[in-house]
């Protein structure tokens, strides 16, 4: 799933792009992607593109009109398979709407063409299809964006701030990391990612951070996702994916040597997921129980 670097990315990447220009055509390929009804999706057309944003894990396509007082956005969340495609020209086949299916296979759930010809296709892949579009006046109309945390590179997203967050609810802490609704923008891989520079345990519950672990966490989180963005600046669309991948210290790195250690990279599965992370450098050498339910370390 695409997490704020790699969105920050696609933003830096499609607000070059596209800002200024008029948008020609928005063509749905997935009815079920689109979630909302009014404005409708051709509210879009004819508008003309004041830029680009990111709210955590989702795009934001602003655009204004000249006949409207609520310039319609098209808010995007990517999910676990969805995917933006770019085109220096649009390909000129017809997009015909479809009711989700059990494809595989990548499939376009929206297409979006500008007035100079370029253009992009929001794609999904895999049997589950949890890409959501939205056309809305305001993004704080999304439920999902009106309730997200603190962005995480905001100045205002403190030691303090962080603090206050540990010490709200006892929780593991990989889960805090997770939660939109407590630090926008920070999923599955990136909270790996910081856990491991910060040297702790994706279990060690919130309320055990002292002062010192907790500048250490705002540090690690800070670091990474600040070195992560830099690395996805200025790159094409096709290529965050890789550079995501090849960024990575353990997160999908099962069986590999630790880059700082050399200690085997580990990992817990879930139904859903799984987490990786390294014994020597996280948990004092202890090896996690791979079963969510089992007791785990703090």
């Amino acid at each position: 799933m695409p997490e704020l670097p790699e969105v920050e990315g696609l933003v830096r990447f499609l607000d070059e792009r596209s800002r200024g220009r008029t948008v020609a055509a928005a063509d749905v390929g997935n009815i079920a992607a689109l979630k909302t009804f009014d404005p409708p999706l051709t509210a879009l057309v004819g508008a003309t593109v004041r830029g680009w944003a990111r709210h955590g894990k989702w795009l934001d396509l602003r655009t204004f009109t000249f006949d409207d007082d609520a310039d319609p956005h098209l808010l995007v969340h990517l999910s676990r398979g969805g995917w933006l495609r770019w085109y220096d020209q649009v390909p000129t086949t017809t997009v015909r709407p479809r009711l989700g299916g059990s494809a595989r296979g990548a499939v376009i759930a929206l297409r979006v063409r500008f007035d100079d010809g370029t253009g992009f296709d929001l794609t999904e892949a895999g049997t589950q299809k949890r890409l959501a579009v939205h056309v809305v006046r305001d993004p704080r109309d999304v439920p999902q964006v009106a309730t997200l945390g603190p962005e995480p590179l905001d100045p205002a997203f403190t030691v303090e701030a962080l603090r206050a967050l540990l010490g709200a609810k006892n929780q593991q802490v990989k889960g805090l990391l997770r939660d939109q609704g407590a630090i926008a923008g920070i999923g599955n891989a990136y909270s790996d990612e910081i856990l491991h520079v910060a040297r702790f345990s994706p279990f060690k519950l919130t309320r055990s951070f002292t002062p010192d672990d907790v500048a250490r966490l705002h540090a690690a989180i800070v670091d990474t996702l600040t070195g992560a963005v830099a690395a996805s600046s200025g790159k094409p669309a096709k290529e965050l994916k890789d550079a995501k991948r090849a960024g990575m210290r353990v997160h999908g790195r099962t069986g590999q040597a630790c880059p700082v250690c050399g200690d085997t990279v580990r990992e817990v599965s879930f139904a859903d997921r799984s987490l990786q992370y390294c014994a020597t450098c996280q948990t004092g050498g202890q090896p996690l129980a791979d079963r969510r339910l089992s007791r785990l370390l703090k």
